[in-house]
């Protein structure tokens, strides 16, 4: 994972940054940011990306976390350019375009990302795996929305996948030959099937009901 990767930075950001996932949701925790960063640097050498700059984008983009949920890439940013350390490994131009790319990762952004480094970050913030996808759907809403009951949690969650996964929905997969395009389809099959979509939600709904989180 830290091949090529300058050591000094690769240690500071595994003392640093890297535990500072383990306060977030499961969503969002160590394992999520080590995969982010992996998947980005399986893609760095392809797209012929400065490897640390890629590095430093993917175990910085959800820190914003640790300010707020819903502009949480907007804060990841500004956590980026305020981190002085980093001024060891890259010049300012550098610095702006990883914390660019860090406020570009998010699945609700409207616009292309401003640089090859927020497409990749962004390409590899996704992991779409369909079961995978229809599970964690359940599992937030059963933890989030603890006051709705079967249907409508149902509901919730129909309509999530379809604002965010189907055909009109707002994620977008920015690169071209896309490793998630295959995946998003087999989603989008699912979600227009909706007896199939509806018994895997209550597969996850029998198993997660009596423990939400």
């Amino acid at each position: 994972m830290t091949e090529g990767i300058n050591s000094g930075l690769a240690e500071y950001i595994r003392k640093n940054i890297i535990p500072m996932y383990d306060c977030f949701d499961g969503s969002h925790d160590r394992d999520h940011v080590l995969t982010v960063i992996d998947r980005c640097m399986s893609l760095a050498d392809r797209f012929g990306t400065d490897r640390n700059m890629l590095y430093t984008a993917a175990a910085y983009h959800d820190t914003g976390l640790s300010i707020c949920r819903e502009t949480h890439h907007l804060e990841s940013g500004r956590i980026i350019r305020s981190d002085v350390t980093l001024a060891k490994w890259f010049s300012p131009e550098q610095i702006e375009v990883i914390a660019q790319a860090a406020e570009d990762h998010r699945a609700s952004a409207a616009r292309e990302p401003r640089s090859i480094y927020g497409l990749i970050l962004a390409e590899a913030d996704r992991t779409i795996e369909p079961e995978t996808i229809v599970c964690r759907t359940v599992r937030y809403g059963l933890s989030h929305y603890a006051e709705l009951d079967k249907e409508g949690q149902w509901n919730r969650a129909l309509k999530h996948l379809v604002e965010k996964y189907g055909e009109e929905g707002y994620l977008k997969l920015w690169l071209k030959d896309s490793p998630n395009a295959e995946g998003l389809e087999s989603l989008r099959a699912i979600i227009r099937d909706r007896s199939r979509l509806r018994a895997l939600f209550e597969r996850f709904y029998d198993k997660y009901v009596n423990s939400p989180k």
